[in-house]
């Protein structure tokens, strides 16, 4: 293993099927209302932890929420988890502000990801 520990799960995207009704379940269940709100992503900061609502998966086309880690080198924890059989799903794209965001499955399917700020 090398020194690019993650530095957790600080971001967790659902998708969703009725944004309205998504973004009020939401905001009663964290306690707090969107930080972020658009057609194509709502976003909840909650307890040091991002929670999006993508509709309808996103063009990504996600089923199931994703849990995100967040790593300083992303290229680098990319490597070591295909290196030890994961499977790139998104290669690393920057999704506004020099974030960078990718996602693999594991040896079960699950689709996890990973976010580099920069």
């Amino acid at each position: 293993m090398t020194d690019s520990s993650t530095q957790g799960i600080k971001t967790v995207l659902h998708p969703v099927s009725d944004l309205a009704t998504a973004k009020a379940m939401y905001a009663a269940l964290l306690g707090v209302p969107p930080q972020t709100d658009s057609s194509y992503y709502v976003g909840f900061e909650a307890a040091g932890q991002q929670i999006g609502l993508v509709p309808g998966g996103g063009p990504q086309g996600m089923s199931s929420p994703v849990a995100y880690w967040h790593v300083p080198d992303i290229e680098a924890k990319l490597a070591e988890v295909t290196a030890a059989g994961a499977t790139m799903k998104e290669s690393p794209r920057d999704v506004g502000g020099g974030r960078l965001v990718a996602t693999f499955t594991d040896l079960d399917g699950n689709v996890l990801g990973l976010i580099q700020d920069r």
